[in-house]
């Protein structure tokens, strides 16, 4: 049996993928590969990041917009960090079809969970890359490969380290995704691949709209994350009339209920979404739930709103007493969909 370790353990690296997809950011490829450099800077100053971007055209590409430009600023640890992979991929978001690592309960081996990935139910075509990428980490490795049997996304997973697993009915239980499963063959499977002892189901986008712009049917990852074995952040709004409100409400409520008779001890904390973000025409799924832990930082995204960026900080450093926080601006990337949880994938050490 393996174990998922949560985020916050001990890591020997984090995998990330070369935003190279003229679909996902039609008006602003170029400034989404800005941001994606600090994000890879600042994980970099932390640990081994392993940047995915296969192909020749596409590596060089990415180191001079990674190191070059930056040559100056880096510090010789960062850059000895960052390795250019040749693994080829359709897009950026890493969380999603990258390996979900475990780790072997009976000799602590390291090995890669690969989940049927189909672009979040077939809405983004070609995935045939993407779909290989967990295989093609598991070579690199030379680890164990197990595929999971199910359609899955990493960012619809989140853990913490009593084996209490948070996920979406909206995007597990899909049609989309795993029609002919229950929830009760689904639950088998995180049993037996991430040693989940208990297992919350909450609705997600079955409530009503959450984070409006988000395309992945409702992950885990922008709605409710651990930041240690009994505390949540939540995402939030204070304002009754957001049509994000209601469906937000409905998970909160879910995620006490179960929580509460798992650990009664549980915290919970709102951390606010930021007021209604549009950019390059588009609804910006911005939520600050989607942060991203290394081992000494919590990376946090900010999106250009002075007030509500501030807050997530002021609200998320005690929290993480022990971790340096790293604001990072996210607004280009943001509109690929995603942030920073869903651009990377962490490997344990």
């Amino acid at each position: 049996m393996q174990v998922m370790p949560p985020e916050w353990a001990p890591q020997a690296a984090t995998w990330l993928s070369f935003p190279i997809n003229h679909d996902t950011w039609a008006q602003n490829l170029a400034a989404a590969q800005a941001e994606f450099a600090f994000l890879v800077h600042a994980v970099a100053a932390d640990q081994k990041a392993y940047v995915m971007c296969g192909g020749e055209q596409n590596r060089e590409t990415a180191r001079q917009i990674i190191l070059q430009q930056h040559v100056n600023q880096l510090s010789s640890q960062q850059v000895e960090n960052i390795e250019l992979v040749d693994i080829p991929t359709n897009d950026a978001w890493a969380r999603d079809y990258a390996p979900t690592f475990v780790k072997d309960l009976s000799n602590g081996a390291l090995c890669s969970i690969d989940w049927r990935y189909n672009a979040w139910g077939g809405k983004y075509p070609p995935y045939d890359l993407d779909q290989q990428v967990a295989g093609k980490v598991a070579s690199k490795l030379e680890i164990e490969n197990i595929a999971a049997g199910i359609c899955a996304e990493g960012g619809a997973l989140e853990i913490n380290g009593n084996g209490v697993l948070l996920v979406t009915c909206s995007s597990i239980l899909n049609e989309n995704r795993n029609p002919e499963l229950d929830k009760s063959q689904i639950e088998a499977v995180f049993q037996e691949r991430l040693a989940a002892k208990q297992i919350v189901w909450l609705p997600g986008d079955e409530a009503g709209p959450t984070v409006l712009g988000d395309d992945t049917d409702g992950h885990i990852d922008q709605l409710a994350r651990f930041t240690d074995d009994a505390t949540i952040v939540y995402a939030w709004t204070e304002d009754a009339g957001d049509p994000q409100r209601a469906g937000l409400e409905k998970n909160l409520a879910e995620l006490k209920r179960q929580m509460k008779s798992i650990d009664a001890d549980c915290r919970f904390v709102p951390l606010p979404l930021p007021p209604a973000i549009t950019h390059c025409n588009l609804r910006l799924p911005a939520s600050y739930c989607n942060f991203l832990v290394t081992n000494q930082s919590v990376l946090v995204p900010q999106f250009g709103i002075a007030t509500s960026d501030a807050n997530a900080l002021e609200i998320l450093s005690p929290l993480f007493a022990n971790r340096r926080l790293v604001p990072l601006p996210s607004k280009e990337l943001a509109v690929g969909l995603g942030s920073f949880h869903c651009l990377s994938q962490q490997q344990p050490a």
